[in-house]
């Protein structure tokens, strides 16, 4: 996909999986491993790669950092769209950064709602209008209160869809009804409403959603992508059936502030060492034993949809 790709009634649609970004002990960026988790999501058969979002720690990377990260995973994959994180609560940073992802070959953009300044909804349009206006990629528009304080109302996502840049929606406010009127009301549109809640992906692709930006996505791709697509083809038994295997996963990942328990697992999976930059902390330990039964549990349950996947490693103690 590249930045003169047309649009189509759905822009986005798949899992799309917010990436870790994994650190050395020192804590500086292991682009070797950052590589090669980008082909290892990519092989698994995800529709695109989200890295640089809250996932990816992208609050604790300097700018220069940010836009490595983006051009590392960028050079990493072969077929796989690139949607890098390039929000802000400063406008002018947010077009900054924006500029410099698709100067490195982000072949779209996800733009978190300001935090903290908390703005009203004419100011959170305008802001999304100004990177749209000046940026010709495509754009989601993402929700997420729990970490912003303030709610993109329904209002104002129906008001960006009509910008041609604006192609998608993440949707991490936990209110399904909000999810549904978002859906309803942009229809007409060529654009995408994503889930951005693990445990309400199903739910929300079954009121038009069209994929998912996915924190479990890093640990059990293969099952996302099929729980994902067997929904979006019709296969409504399969998907819930994947649905409630991964229903463990997706509380666990979350008994602590993301992406603390995901890098736990990715590197309890040995894929990539578990380091996290400071404020936050590795896994508390009283989390741990209960995160590596249940990813041992969960490669005891393949299911049909997966029996030809290599399973991935026994989890270990990192």
């Amino acid at each position: 996909m590249t930045a003169d790709t047309p649009q189509t009634d759905e822009p986005f649609r798949g899992v799309y999986p917010a990436m870790i970004t994994p650190f050395a002990e020192g804590g500086s960026i292991d682009f070797d491993q950052l590589r090669s988790e980008a082909r290892r999501l990519e092989a698994a058969g995800v529709d695109g790669l989200v890295p640089v979002g809250s996932t990816g720690e992208s609050a604790t990377l300097s700018h220069d950092e940010h836009v490595d990260v983006v051009e590392a995973v960028v050079d990493a994959v072969d077929d796989v769209p690139v949607i890098a994180g390039t929000g802000s609560n400063n406008t002018r940073e947010a077009l900054e950064l924006s500029h410099a992802a698709a100067d490195v070959g982000a072949d779209a953009l996800l733009l978190i709602s300001p935090y903290y300044n908390k703005p009203e909804q004419r100011g959170l349009e305008a802001h999304f209008r100004e990177i749209a206006d000046a940026i010709d990629l495509p754009q989601i528009v993402y929700n997420v209160p729990s970490r912003t304080g303030q709610n993109v109302e329904p209002d104002t996502v129906v008001a960006l869809a009509d910008h041609p840049n604006v192609a998608g929606y993440k949707a991490a406010s936990g209110d399904l009804g909000q999810v549904t009127e978002v859906v309803e009301r942009t229809r007409e549109y060529d654009f995408s409403v994503l889930s951005g809640d693990d445990a309400l992906t199903l739910p929300m692709l079954s009121v038009g959603a069209t994929g998912t930006i996915s924190v479990a996505a890093n640990v059990e791709p293969e099952r996302t992508v099929a729980m994902v697509h067997s929904a979006l083809e019709g296969d409504l038994e399969a998907a819930r059936d994947l649905h409630h295997e991964l229903g463990p996963l997706f509380r666990e990942l979350f008994v602590e502030t993301n992406p603390i328990p995901v890098k736990a697992a990715v590197a309890m999976r040995g894929n990539c060492g578990p380091t996290i930059r400071p404020p936050l902390s590795r896994l508390a330990e009283e989390h741990r034993e209960s995160l590596r039964t249940m990813l041992e549990e969960l490669e005891s349950t393949r299911t049909e949809a997966l029996a030809d996947v290599t399973a991935a490693p026994t989890p270990v103690d990192r």
